[in-house]
């Protein structure tokens, strides 16, 4: 990526050399244009929300920058890229949504999220850190910035007006107004499940801004509710790309002795993950772990991997995220331990599990929905 500073070799998290999508966009750098021509002054706390894959932190590191991500993807990718370009460790501060904000922010850079929540929600904690001569510049692609973006802005910071669109990108230009006080938000979300969703019918689930389906049950992880594996025993069942641990809570109360693990690569998500298990009260042991997927965990040490994998990154359909969890679940699983996935019928997972596990068998389908399940044959890794 060129910066008007130099520069920069940049790859997204985890790096795959035949991976062709960029760890930049032309937003990232109509924003980076925009602070060397209009000369902002970035000796003052420099805080970037939503940088996707840590272009910006990783330009401004001159300029000690704090991150803030939901993302683990991100921090890795950060790290990475910071290393690349000489960047001593601690030079720029990494910190999550869920943690919080510098006490004052005199420049505040927004890389617009896909989740209105998730800005709802950030531009709501980072208020109190903004002052009247804060500088805020938001970027994003056209097709990502919306009039609901542009209110969000005005109604929680201030006055809030576009830039002239370059390359498809374009800039949020805010005047952060001292007396505007926007009242708590609405989350975490709190709301009860419909009676018949088995072992959590009527149950609570908690969700925190920017968890998929936040204020209703998604159908295809109620279809999932109707068929999950009937676990007796002090079996360990992971809950692979939690979101709000609806899953694992199930699988907690309907088998006391079950030792859970809910892994998801979302700050928010993990958080909502331990609420919603607190919250039912639900027996047993639990452990709740931000990471990339099932990196980390032990091999042959799990009996089951509950899997609803998503198949978008950021703006872009892929299934290269439901392929690194379905290895990493065949390496994690003990021999016959089994992966149940849920996905869309015209992904195709079936396929993909016939060739990692040599085996998929259906369990369940609708016209939208099929469940699958993948058993680790003995002498497979």
């Amino acid at each position: 990526m060129t910066t008007p500073w130099g520069e920069l070799v940049l790859t997204r998290f985890p790096e795959d050399p035949r991976d062709r999508l960029r760890a930049w966009d032309a937003s990232d750098a109509y924003l980076l244009r925009h602070l060397d021509e209009q000369r902002v002054p970035l000796t003052g706390t420099v805080v970037v929300f939503g940088d996707r894959w840590g272009a910006l932190a990783t330009a401004l590191a001159p300029h000690r920058p704090t991150q803030i991500t939901d993302s683990f993807l991100t921090r890795e990718a950060t790290r990475a890229n910071l290393s690349r370009a000489g960047v001593q460790p601690g030079t720029v501060g990494l910190l999550t949504t869920q943690d919080p904000p510098p006490a004052r922010v005199d420049v505040l850079l927004v890389r617009v999220p896909k989740s209105l929540a998730l800005l709802e929600d950030q531009l709501r904690r980072l208020r109190p850190s903004c002052h009247e001569g804060t500088v805020v510049v938001g970027t994003g692609m056209v097709k990502e910035i919306h009039t609901s973006t542009l209110a969000l802005f005005e109604r929680l910071l201030g006055p809030t007006r576009t830039s002239l669109a370059r390359q498809k990108a374009r800039l949020i230009l805010c005047t952060p107004d001292p007396s505007r006080s926007p009242d708590a938000g609405p989350w975490p979300h709190r709301y009860t499940l419909p009676a018949d969703v088995g072992p959590v019918s009527g149950r609570t689930v908690v969700n925190h801004a920017g968890v998929f389906c936040a204020d209703r049950l998604d159908i295809g992880t109620r279809f999932f509710l109707g068929h999950l594996p009937a676990t007796r025993g002090p079996r360990r069942v992971v809950d692979l790309g939690c979101g709000n641990g609806v899953l694992g809570t199930a699988v907690a109360l309907a088998n006391p002795e079950a030792e859970l693990l809910f892994v998801d690569e979302s700050f928010q998500a993990v958080a909502s993950a331990e609420a919603t298990h607190r919250a039912n009260g639900a027996p047993g042991h639990a452990e709740f772990r931000v990471g990339d997927g099932l990196g980390g965990v032990p091999a042959d040490s799990v009996d089951v991997v509950l899997n609803n994998p998503p198949f978008h990154s950021h703006q872009t359909t892929s299934d290269a995220t439901a392929w690194r969890m379905f290895t990493g679940a065949r390496r994690a699983l003990r021999p016959g331990g089994e992966l149940w996935v849920v996905g869309n019928r015209h992904l195709g997972y079936h396929a993909k599990l016939r060739r990692l596990f040599g085996n998929s068998r259906l369990v369940a389908s609708d016209p939208k929905f099929v469940v699958l399940k993948a058993v680790k044959e003995p002498g497979r890794r």
